[in-house]
Formats: C-alpha cells, structure tokens, sequence
C-alpha cells in the first residue's frame, strides 16, 4: 500500500486530513500512532476549521520538519535550504491541485470557521479532502525518494 491509499484509508476511517498524512508517515519518524495523532490534530480543516493552510499540506512540511529541519538556530544556509524543501512541496501539492489553502480546494468563499462535521456519504461526496490527503502524501513519498 502506497503512503497515498495509507493516508487516504486513515482520512476515510476518521483522521483529519493533517493526522492522516502524519499518521502514515508515523513510523519513518519513529512516532506512535498517538503521538503524530495529538501533533497533528490541530491541523484539520485548514488549521482548527479555520479553512487557512490544507492540513494535508501541513502535515507534509511536518514531515520535512522532523526529518530535515536545521539544528543550529544560527545556521542560516541550512535553514535555507530546508525552506526550500516546503517550497518545493508545497509548490507540487498547488501545481497538482490549484492552492494549499483549504477553502480554496473546497470552494468556498467565505473563511468562517467551521466545526467538524460528521462522516457520512454526502460529507465525502461533496468534499474532495480525501483525494487530497491521498494527494498530498503521495507528493511527499516521491519528494523524499528523490532527495535521498
């Protein structure tokens, strides 16, 4: 099973989309399911149903985070370089979906908060999250197979 279907099974089991991408990365980061469940769930819904930033996009720079993130504050060239690893990922997640921002992926013109709705059939119907989670986690597999 690709990241992808892992992520996009955990979003349609009941994740937000920030914990599913996180959780399927869990074990590469040497995370428990709990943990990458509580560090990622303010993420959802565009950060806390605010429809701001995709939490699938969240959760992939998360990702780039643990793993490439500089260690030493003051080192700037290393803190450039990983900046342009979320560029780059972020770039790809817009390139293949038209924005990073929540609201714009599911077309809304409005940015009123929301509380989380319940999971049924017409939720995943209308809603295109799941292809995005699935989307965004894919991004990422191919991004770090390409810079090992």
């Amino acid at each position: 099973m690709t990241k992808g279907e892992q992520a996009k099974e955990l979003f349609v089991n009941g994740h937000n989309c920030a914990q599913a991408v996180l959780c399927a990365y869990k074990d590469q980061l040497g995370l428990t399911e709990e943990q990458a469940i509580a560090m990622a769930a303010c993420f959802g819904g565009g950060l806390g149903g605010q429809r701001e930033v995709c939490g699938a996009v969240s959760a992939m720079c998360m990702v780039l985070s643990l793993k490439y993130a500089p260690k030493d504050p003051k080192d700037h060239a290393a803190k450039a370089a990983f900046y342009k690893k979320i560029q780059e990922v972020c770039n790809r997640f817009k390139q293949e979906n038209g924005s990073i921002i929540c609201r714009e992926l599911l077309g809304l013109t409005t940015n009123q908060p929301q509380a989380p709705q319940p999971r049924t059939d017409a939720y995943y119907h209308k809603r295109p999250c799941a292809d995005k989670v699935k989307s965004a986690a894919e991004i990422l597999e191919k991004y770090l197979e390409e810079i090992k």
